[in-house]
């Protein structure tokens, strides 16, 4: 319907048929987690970066160190060659355009030995054409993700190919409301619990006011401990880094 006033303008009306939506056709997102640390007795697994770019392989090389995997790097297909030869990696990260060697050919040589099946291969390539994959699993990458990377996806691909587990935030939340009514005093005692060079290290965290290293060692904490977790994610939580660095202290001498 269109109604129209002279010098004051027109107004149109129309009616729409809607329904309500089907509840299975929503899809509530929900928030991702980002690791703290690796979830404690697992294996030393074994990276190689392969990039050329120096930032890009920086930036990848500290993410994984930060959590712990021992990692090599390389700035081309024959160092990668090399390096697996030697060291034989538990997974490679291939930038498949490099100068002196490609992932390409780097990935088709390692494949082809007899301990190449053993070690996962992800390309990484800032192509957005959806050929480089094909072209990345032909040549025998495991999987195939483009730049730039996100943490996330990092994780997931590990976890998917190596079963890497972690320690979220969530987990640790969960964990110290499930014990709420244990003791969360941190004490001399507690602390003499866990090895002298791990105290050490809580130590130098809590100097350095680093409450994600200070995560990390928590998450080492054995489960008999609890009480020590939860005692200690108190004190993060409240920024109490000055009783961390008393209490490791008095622990140490």
């Amino acid at each position: 319907m269109v109604s129209t006033r002279l010098g004051e303008g027109t107004v149109f009306t129309f009616d729409v048929q809607v329904g309500l939506a089907e509840v299975a056709e929503i899809q509530t997102e929900q928030p991702s987690q980002r690791p703290l640390a690796l979830a404690p007795n697992q294996p030393k697994y074994r990276i190689l970066v392969v990039e050329d770019t120096q930032e890009n392989r920086q930036l990848l090389v500290k993410l994984l160190e930060l959590f712990n995997f021992e990692v090599r790097e390389a700035v081309n297909g024959q160092e990668a060659i090399a390096l697996w030869e030697r060291w034989h990696p538990h997974l490679i990260w291939m930038d498949m355009r490099m100068p002196v060697m490609d992932g390409y050919e780097a990935t088709r040589h390692i494949k082809t030995q007899p301990q190449g099946q053993d070690t996962v291969i992800i390309a990484l390539t800032a192509s957005a054409f959806e050929e480089e994959r094909t072209v990345a699993l032909s040549a025998g990458c495991d999987d195939f993700v483009r730049k730039p990377l996100q943490e996330a996806v990092i994780f997931e691909k590990m976890a998917q190919y190596l079963g890497v587990s972690y320690v979220y935030e969530q987990s640790i939340q969960s964990s110290s409301q499930q014990n709420a009514t244990s003791p969360r005093v941190v004490t001399r005692e507690t602390l003499a619990a866990m090895p002298a060079e791990w105290v050490t290290q809580l130590n130098e965290a809590a100097t350095q006011v680093d409450g994600e290293l200070i995560s990390q060692l928590i998450a080492q904490i054995p489960q008999e401990q609890v009480d020590l977790a939860n005692g200690l994610t108190d004190l993060v939580n409240n920024y109490r880094f000055d009783r961390i660095i008393a209490l490791t202290q008095i622990a140490t001498e």
